[in-house]
């Protein structure tokens, strides 16, 4: 979600994704995981950005405002999710909405969008490339395998020329969606988490923001094409399961979250790779 190269398509993993949970506190929480508004409010995130964030809100923001927040580290796009249906958490914070959405419906849950809070770009990063034009004929591309990012990812490559999608292609498109491939391209579909690991093995790959940085990959210096934060829809966001957005600690923190500190905090910490939604 920077301004080198356009935005892409979202997916959501419904097969076997790495079901590994950093713990960050216990597993399974009791009614302070979203009924007992009287208890902490146990929000899931991803380690980088997201938990980040939260515990810069965490320390420096939420005594002052009466808020006691927890927050449980995930390392995968589903239990975060889960979590939030089944009450074990109260809210998460890892995901934009094409994401959501697309998780609702193929898993009949009902989490709702609270605010949007930042954009992380998808970008194009290679070991072996430095420019685009370099890429050779059959050359392997690695991208998400979840269904919002994989078209997401799609989206970005076609917006730099490297391929032609279909003209009704939509935010779930996949290979089978290309119209044209001049470079004969193979694409490599893989978790999301993986994607870095990948770049030794693959000619390129397309790789969310957060796990990029967990990388030590800068959007900003080492993508060799990155979305634009204009326009762009992919906001990552907090969320609740539906019933929840009016719970006072919900509220405290979707304010928090919009502040100006959390705004100057994201600025300073990820220097461009991640940028205020708001």
């Amino acid at each position: 979600m920077r301004n080198t190269a356009k935005i892409t398509a979202a997916v959501l993993a419904t097969g076997a994704l790495t079901l590994g949970l950093a713990a960050c506190g216990s597993d399974n929480g009791s009614g302070s995981g979203s009924a007992d508004a009287d208890g902490p409010l146990i929000v899931a995130a991803s380690p980088t950005p997201h938990a980040d964030i939260l515990n810069y809100v965490k320390d420096n923001l939420a005594k002052k405002e009466g808020l006691d927040l927890e927050v449980k580290e995930f390392t995968d796009y589903v239990l975060p999710n889960t979590a939030t249906q089944d009450g074990s958490v109260g809210a998460n914070y890892f995901q934009h909405k094409p994401y959501l959405d697309d998780f609702n419906k193929k898993n009949g849950t009902d989490l709702v969008w609270v605010n949007d809070v930042h954009l992380e770009p998808l970008g194009l990063y290679s070991k072996s490339i430095k420019k685009l034009d370099e890429l050779k004929d059959g050359a392997t591309v690695a991208v998400p395998n979840d269904t919002t990012n994989e078209g997401r990812a799609l989206k970005l490559l076609d917006a730099n020329g490297i391929i032609k999608l279909k003209d009704d292609a939509a935010l779930d498109a996949t290979p089978a969606d290309i119209a044209e491939n001049p470079k004969n391209l193979k694409f490599k579909e893989l978790e999301a988490a993986q994607l870095p690991r990948s770049l030794g093995d693959v000619d390129a790959a397309v790789i969310n923001g957060n796990y990029a940085v967990e990388a030590d990959l800068s959007p900003k210096k080492d993508a060799i094409a990155l979305e634009t934060a204009k326009g762009n829809p992919y906001a990552n966001g907090l969320v609740v399961k539906k019933g929840q957005e009016n719970d006072p600690r919900v509220k405290k923190l979707a304010k928090l979250l919009n502040s100006p500190e959390v705004k100057k905090y994201i600025e300073d910490k990820f220097d461009g790779a991640v940028e205020p939604a708001f």
